[in-house]
C-alpha cells in the first residue's frame, strides 16, 4: 500500500497521560517506530511538541475520545497538522488493545492516508458553538424542571393548569406563589387571572379545588427558584450569542431567508458548520456528515436499510425543528412536507425536508445569495411523470377517455404541464 505520510504521529490520549508514537518509513516498504509516553498537562503537551519538531514530524493524528483530545489539539495545532478521528471509524484489531498498540495502529492508518479527518470549525465558530450548546442544556434542564410542578400540581389534583395554555406565564406564576406563600382560596387565587384568562373564572375556581399541602409548597417553590435561575442564565447566554454573532450578521439574514429558520436556529445552525462551506466540499458531502441523507446498507444486490445513521445531534434537531415550522408556510418546504407526510408519516417527513433544508444551507452559504423560491419549486421528471399518473387515473376512474396534448415547444419544459383533452365516454 502506498505510503502517503512518510513521517507521521499517532497519538492515543487519556486523562492524564497520553501515548504518542512516531513512524518514519524508509525504502521497500520499511518503517521505524519510536514510542513515548507524555502527561496531559500543558508543559508535557509543549515537550511532545518539540519532540516532534526535532523530528521533523509535519503531521499527526489524535482520537477523539471525550473531551481529552482538545488540549492536545489546541497545543500541537500551532505547529503540526492534527488530525482528529472518529474512535468508530480508526477502531483497533481485536485482541490487540493497548494504549501502545493503538498509537501504532493510529500512525500505521495515517502514513496510509486511511483517516477520515472530523471537523473541527475555527477557533471563533467553537466559541460560538459551546454557547448554542450550553443555551440547549440549559433549555432541556428549565423544562425538566417545569415537568416537575406539573407532576407536583397533578398529585394535588389541582387542574389549573388544564384551564390555561401557560401555567409560568404573568396569571399562572402569580397562582404558584400564592400557594407556595400559603393561600388555598380557590376564589382568591382565580382573582389573579389577567386578561382573557379572566373569562374562565368559574373554571379556574373550579380547577384550583386540591388538597395542595405544606411538602407540596416546599417542592413546588424549589422548582420555581430553580426555573428563574436557569431563566437567567439562558438571558444571560443569548447575550453572549448575540456579541458572538456580530461579525456573522449577513450569514444570519441569508439564513432567515430559508423558510422554517427563525433568528435562534440560524445561530445554532452557524455555531455547528460556520460560514465557510469549502471545508465540506459539497452539498452531499455536508449532509454525509450531519447524517441526514440516506443510509447506505446493500449486499448481494439487495438494499436492506436506508436509514440515516448518528450525526450531528444537535444540527440534526433544529433542522428537523425548522422542517416542521416550514410545514406550516404555502412555500417548496412547505409543499414537499405535506406531501411527504401523506405517504410515509410526519417524521420521515421530517427528516426528509431538514435534507433539503441542509442543501439549501450550503448553496445559500456558498452563493452568498438570499433563498430564491424559484430555484427550488419545480417538478422533477420523476414527480411529473407521478402526477400525470395520477391524474390521468382520477379521470379515467371519472370516466372519461384521455389524450395528452403538449403545449408549444417555446415553453420551458420545466414548467410545462400536460393539457388534457377530455372527451366522455365510457373506459
Amino acid at each position: 500500500m502506498e505510503v502517503v505520510n512518510p513521517i507521521c504521529c499517532g497519538i492515543d490520549v487519556h486523562e492524564t497521560q497520553l501515548v504518542a508514537c512516531l513512524r518514519v518509513a524508509h525504502g521497500r516498504g520499511k518503517a521505524e517506530t519510536t514510542t513515548r509516553e507524555f502527561g496531559t498537562t500543558v508543559s508535557e503537551l509543549l515537550s511532545l511538541q518539540q519532540w516532534l519538531a526535532e523530528e521533523s514530524c509535519p503531521i499527526a493524528v489524535v482520537e477523539s475520545t471525550g473531551v481529552y483530545w482538545k488540549p492536545v489539539f489546541h497545543v500541537l495545532s500551532s505547529t503540526v497538522e492534527v488530525l482528529v478521528a472518529n474512535a468508530q471509524h480508526v477502531r483497533q484489531r481485536p485482541g490487540k488493545k493497548r494504549d501502545v498498540a493503538d498509537a501504532e495502529w493510529l500512525a500505521e492508518l495515517l502514513a496510509h492516508g486511511l483517516v477520515v479527518p472530523s471537523f473541527i470549525p475555527p477557533p471563533e465558530i467553537r466559541a460560538l458553538r459551546d454557547l448554542t450548546r450550553a443555551r440547549v442544556g440549559l433549555v432541556q434542564s428549565r423544562s425538566q424542571t417545569m415537568n416537575r410542578v406539573y407532576k407536583v400540581l397533578e398529585d394535588t389534583n389541582l387542574k389549573f393548569q388544564s384551564v390555561m395554555s401557560d401555567l409560568f406565564g404573568v396569571s399562572g406564576r402569580a397562582m404558584l406563589d400564592a400557594l407556595v406563600a400559603g393561600k388555598r382560596d380557590p376564589q382568591q387565587l382565580a382573582q389573579m387571572a389577567r386578561g382573557v384568562l379572566r373569562r374562565k373564572l368559574p373554571q379556574l375556581e373550579l380547577a384550583l379545588q386540591g388538597q395542595f399541602t405544606e411538602h407540596h409548597a416546599v417542592l413546588v417553590k424549589q422548582s420555581l427558584e430553580l426555573v428563574d435561575v436557569l431563566t437567567r442564565q439562558i438571558a444571560e447566554i443569548d447575550a453572549r450569542i448575540e456579541l458572538a454573532m456580530a461579525t456573522m450578521a449577513r450569514e444570519v439574514e441569508l439564513l432567515r431567508s430559508i423558510p422554517g429558520i427563525d433568528h435562534k436556529a440560524a445561530n445554532t445552525v452557524l455555531g455547528e458548520i460556520g460560514r465557510d462551506m469549502s471545508r465540506f466540499g459539497s452539498d452531499k458531502r455536508l449532509a454525509s456528515w450531519t447524517k441526514l441523507s440516506p443510509g447506505n446498507n446493500e449486499s448481494a444486490g439487495k438494499r436492506r436499510s436506508g436509514r440515516t445513521g448518528r450525526g450531528n445531534k444537535y444540527l440534526k434537531r433544529v433542522l428537523v425543528q425548522c422542517a416542521w415550522a416550514a410545514r406550516r408556510t404555502d412555500t417548496y418546504l412547505g409543499r414537499t412536507f405535506r406531501r411527504l407526510e401523506a405517504r410515509i408519516g410526519g417524521k420521515k417527513a421530517a427528516v426528509a425536508v431538514a435534507h433539503k433544508i441542509l442543501v439549501i444551507i450550503y448553496h445559500v452559504l456558498s452563493n452568498g445569495e438570499f433563498y430564491d423560491e424559484s430555484r427550488y419549486d419545480h417538478l422533477t421528471e420523476r414527480q411529473e411523470q407521478r402526477t400525470k399518473f395520477r391524474a390521468l387515473k382520477v379521470l379515467e376512474h371519472l370516466g372519461y377517455q384521455v389524450e395528452l396534448t403538449p403545449r408549444a415547444a417555446e415553453l420551458p419544459e420545466v414548467t410545462a404541464s400536460p393539457e388534457a383533452t377530455a372527451s366522455p365516454g365510457a373506459t
